[in-house]
């Protein structure tokens, strides 16, 4: 098979788009790379495109890998036919190629090869020979009894025959595709409660009686019924038509007409499907939809993260950043316009009357002293006692630059804070006091700052931890490296962490250029970079355009302009007979030129375009501009919530089933699919994302389940039904198919041979 022409016809792309995108991956470049400077190599692919089409490739090679060995053993045994070749040469999907490799397949000892030892395969071959329904087969099984082999009687030698007939049904290819197609398109997916917990209140109350179409279950349905059964609340299987299943099977084996004989085969058709097929394949079903649920969500996670990562920065200003706590008092962390540590002090807010009045002047004083623009308080324990303490300080300042008091997310600070990375940044500081850094540089940067965390412990996915882990680690981190190199890193201030998803820096090689830093000073120009150990041209080629130097040698090194492009910024500028310097941010001259004017074999039409479009604004952040939401101060506790209240809130995650908003009473709401406004929802993406300001309605609150049901559609009436209920989740009902009916067993068919 020629992979890139199955690319080509798969992605409807031209051929020389697949060639060049899977040359330069062999090449070692990375996806920002070739997305942001490969342009006319792709056909302008973006990175969602291009991934995919990576993924694919490696999953086309891998079958094709696969094949080799299937061949190999197959041929090896003799029984490599020309048709089953093709066969094999043709698929594409991992399970299709194993059903064909089954058969030849080395397996432990089996029913079947047991009765093959005893010689009783010449018996089914005669069985299957029949034309006669009503044929002696006790007589001919008679004939086949040998103490010394083990088969003691007719029944015994029949028993043997059907055995190796089942298993070459289930073997065959075609039938277990058949059975794979009936689960995946006619299937039902039914979960019961288990007896010992009918009687208790769980969170998967919804699934104790449910019953979805396999074709049609949703991710968080499949994800969270998954954990119910992991949990042992439920129990979970597919459900399906067996009779249709058998009888199809039966009309193309059977061919002798209806009586005895065909009943025997009937019943060793139905044995192959309960014994051999049915839990295969209701197993690779529920993994193949369980591969699709994680898909899913790992898509809403990449989505949130990325949202999460491109949040808007403060930017360069001062800020406190805070972590509260009862016990062991709040960590004030005093940062700089750079987030470099200034100073830390605990204050005691929750405890006597004079520790709260210390606390009081002692924060007067480091206000007076630091005049932060904003102070960030962690979201967690004591988040709104200590919010409502520090606005009060902030109210009773004598002046009009007042600091601004944020409530931000601190999921992850406590990761981080014990982490090897914080570690080494604040090696003489308690774990508390590097959270409340933490937290302080997140509303300074959230990008430079969440870096340094694992993206699982951010919060931000659905039933993370129920997801493939390997997929989903790799997802997270090309949305980190899309993120950092979207954004672009200054090459002189960024830390080895944030340096790490440049494109085609290793963790190795950051750290490297943070010690080279370090021991030489910042970096002049990017062309320093390649005095790293470690950094050759290949690297340098990959990294360079994503690496901000500001104030440098070169003024396009504080632009996204690639290095290997700076001789157009030059050709530009001695044509109009001016420096580079006077060219940037010069819209009016950069308006007048022609992208076709400077455009070459080396670097074409699109590349001039970007590199017009970026020396209009170079160096641009291209994040949104800050904003902030205000808590109400009297609602602080679940239990200060009522009905029918409007609050406001920022959404803090969205998943397939809606969306989470922080309203600040330390448990976040939950407004469902069908709550987020006042038309059709089918993806809560399209509604809202995650940092948006949003104005919500409480529905209900449950204090047992700690669940906060919220509605965007605030003129919405009260009467309507819970979107949380069981009923709005269950989804589409079908009737479950009628049981099998009761076939006769080998006993009983020996029984009709007799008479």
């Amino acid at each position: 098979m020629d992979l890139k022409q199955h690319l080509s016809a798969e992605f409807q792309l031209r051929d020389w788009q697949v060639d060049n995108v899977i040359a330069l991956l062999d090449d070692r470049a990375t996806i920002p790379f070739i997305a942001r400077y490969r342009k006319e190599a792709t056909g302008e692919l973006n990175e969602v495109v291009l991934r995919e089409l990576s993924d694919r490739y490696e999953y086309l090679k891998e079958i094709e890998e696969r094949k080799e060995t299937v061949l190999k053993t197959i041929s090896e045994l003799g029984k490599l036919t020309d048709d089953l070749k093709q066969k094999i040469e043709d698929c594409l999907e991992k399970s299709k190629l194993e059903d064909l490799y089954l058969p030849y397949k080395p397996k432990k000892r089996t029913r079947e090869s047991v009765a093959k030892e005893k010689g009783l395969e010449p018996l089914l071959d005669w069985i299957l020979s029949l034309s006669d329904p009503y044929a002696d087969v006790e007589a001919e099984a008679q004939k086949y009894v040998d103490l010394d082999k083990g088969v003691s009687s007719a029944i015994e030698a029949l028993k043997g025959a059907a055995d190796i007939f089942a298993e070459r049904i289930a073997e065959k290819a075609e039938y277990r595709d058949l059975v794979r197609a009936n689960f995946l398109t006619k299937g039902l997916f039914v979960s019961k409660v288990k007896k010992d917990m009918e009687s208790q209140k769980t969170k998967f109350e919804m699934y104790y009686d449910y019953r979805v179409p396999v074709k049609e279950i949703k991710s968080h349905n499949m994800l969270a019924v998954r954990r119910a059964e992991k949990e042992g609340v439920v129990a979970f299987k597919i459900e399906a038509d067996e009779d249709e299943i058998i009888a199809t099977i039966s009309g193309r084996e059977i061919k002798i007409g209806a009586g005895p004989v065909a009943d025997f085969l009937k019943s060793a058709i139905k044995d192959a499907y309960d014994r051999l097929v049915k839990v295969s394949i209701s197993a690779e079903v529920r993994l193949t939809k369980k591969k699709e649920a994680d898909l899913e969500a790992i898509k809403t996670f990449e989505k949130n993260l990325r949202e999460l990562l491109l949040a808007a920065p403060a930017g360069n200003v001062r800020v406190f950043g805070v972590d509260p706590g009862f016990r062991t008092g709040c960590k004030v962390a005093m940062l700089d316009e750079t987030a470099n540590l200034l100073g830390y002090i605990t204050l005691h807010l929750h405890k006597s009357q004079r520790e709260e009045d210390q606390a009081k002047e002692n924060l007067h004083k480091l206000i007076n002293i630091h005049h932060p623009r904003f102070i960030a308080i962690g979201n967690g324990t004591a988040s709104r006692e200590t919010d409502k303490f520090i606005k009060q300080v902030v109210k009773e300042l004598d002046t009009d630059d007042k600091p601004h008091v944020l409530v931000v997310s601190e999921s992850g600070a406590s990761v981080y804070s014990a982490s090897d990375c914080a570690i080494h940044e604040f090696p003489d500081l308690d774990v508390t006091i590097r959270g409340a850094v933490s937290i302080g540089r997140r509303l300074v940067d959230p990008l430079a700052e969440m870096v340094k965390i694992d993206p699982k412990s951010l919060g931000v996915g659905q039933y993370q931890h129920d997801v493939d882990q390997n997929l989903l680690k790799k997802k997270l981190e090309e949305v980190v490296e899309s993120c950092v190199n979207y954004v672009g890193v200054n090459l002189n201030t960024a830390s080895a962490e944030l340096l790490s998803y440049v494109s085609g820096l290793t963790m190795g090689n950051a750290q490297k250029v943070v010690k080279h830093r370090q021991e030489s000073g910042p970096f002049k120009n990017r062309r320093t970079l390649l005095d790293v150990g470690g950094i050759g041209a290949k690297t340098f080629e990959q990294a360079a355009g994503f690496l901000r130097i500001k104030g440098g040698d070169n003024p396009l090194d504080d632009s996204a302009v690639h290095p290997e492009s700076y001789y157009v910024v030059e050709k530009m500028a001695q044509k109009l007979n001016i420096p580079v310097t006077s060219l940037i941010a010069n819209d009016t001259v950069l308006s007048s030129l022609r992208a076709e004017d400077y455009a070459n074999e080396k670097t074409g039409i699109t590349t001039i375009k970007d590199i017009l479009d970026e020396l209009k604004k170079p160096g641009r952040d291209p994040r949104a501009t800050f904003s902030y939401a205000d808590f109400r101060e009297d609602v602080t506790e679940v239990t200060d919530l009522k009905e029918e209240m409007i609050l406001e809130g920022v959404v803090t995650n969205v998943t397939n089933f809606g969306a989470f908003v922080d309203i600040g009473v330390h448990r976040d709401g939950l407004v469902h699919v069908s709550q987020l406004a006042e038309k059709f929802v089918s993806d809560p993406a399209t509604v809202v994302k995650m940092g948006d300001r949003v104005k919500v309605k409480v529905l209900t609150v449950d204090q047992d389940l700690g669940r906060i049901s919220l509605s965007m559609r605030l003129d919405a009436p009260k009467t309507e039904r819970r979107p949380d209920s069981p009923k709005a989740e269950r989804g589409p009902q079908r009737i479950a198919p009628a049981p099998a009916k009761k076939m006769a067993t080998l006993e009983d068919l020996v029984k009709k041979f007799n008479r």
